[in-house]
């Protein structure tokens, strides 16, 4: 898989188990998501058009492992758990929270990341600074607060489902959106993300997102 996408696209993709993936998170190795994986498979669907995000799902919430990841990587805080399954393929933007972020792939897809220190004064990004990494099925990965993502990419026609592990009340709507014109202040979207939007992605950009991610919207190929 990792070569037929490279042979198809013209950036690199490197696999989330490379060293170069350290600086943007790490692969967790001893946590059983398997119960979360099936209900993922036999409860959610990919919708036919875009993506499907579910901040928290109540009946995900209950089983066992959230309770030793909120421990664990979360220092006991409260967290909530849900999904994003979809047929994405562009880069669209980015966002970032403060806290981990925890994926687990239930499908291949692949992820667009960059580091927040990349990300200039004026509050742009550049999309050649930004790595693109492939994540195999079953593969869990903690993403630090540090890392700018979005949306999973698809792999292949059938599209993405992944579960998504993120401090309580993140990606929830704001009560009152700062008025800031430059500064992080001006990136806060929604409580705990922050965004910069490509100016092609109207959907973002009609929320309110900052317009300054720089260069193509690439689309990725499989």
């Amino acid at each position: 898989m990792l070569e037929r996408l490279n042979a198809v696209n013209d950036v690199a993709i490197t696999s989330v188990f490379d060293d170069s993936f350290k600086t943007y998170g790490n692969v967790i190795k001893d946590k059983d998501f398997s119960e979360l994986i099936h209900y993922m498979e036999e409860h959610t669907d990919i919708p036919e058009n875009g993506n499907v995000y579910v901040a928290s799902d109540s009946e995900m919430e209950k089983y066992p492992v959230v309770k030793d990841i909120k421990e664990i990587f979360y220092g006991d805080m409260p967290i909530q758990v849900g999904y994003c399954n979809g047929r994405n393929t562009t880069y669209n933007g980015f966002e970032y929270h403060k806290g981990s972020e925890i994926n687990v792939a239930i499908t291949d897809f692949m992820l667009v990341l960059g580091h927040t220190w990349e990300i200039a004064e004026d509050n742009t990004y550049k999309v050649e600074d930004a790595k693109v990494f492939f994540v195999p099925k079953g593969t869990a990965i903690e993403m630090f607060q540090t890392t700018l993502h979005l949306s999973p990419v698809r792999v292949n026609d059938e599209g993405f489902k992944g579960i998504v592990i993120l401090p309580r009340a993140t990606n929830t709507p704001l009560d009152r959106k700062p008025k800031a014109e430059s500064g992080e202040e001006r990136l806060l979207l929604q409580r705990n993300k922050w965004v910069i939007a490509h100016p092609e992605r109207e959907p973002l950009i009609k929320q309110g997102a900052f317009p300054g991610l720089l260069g193509e919207n690439k689309e990725l190929h499989y």
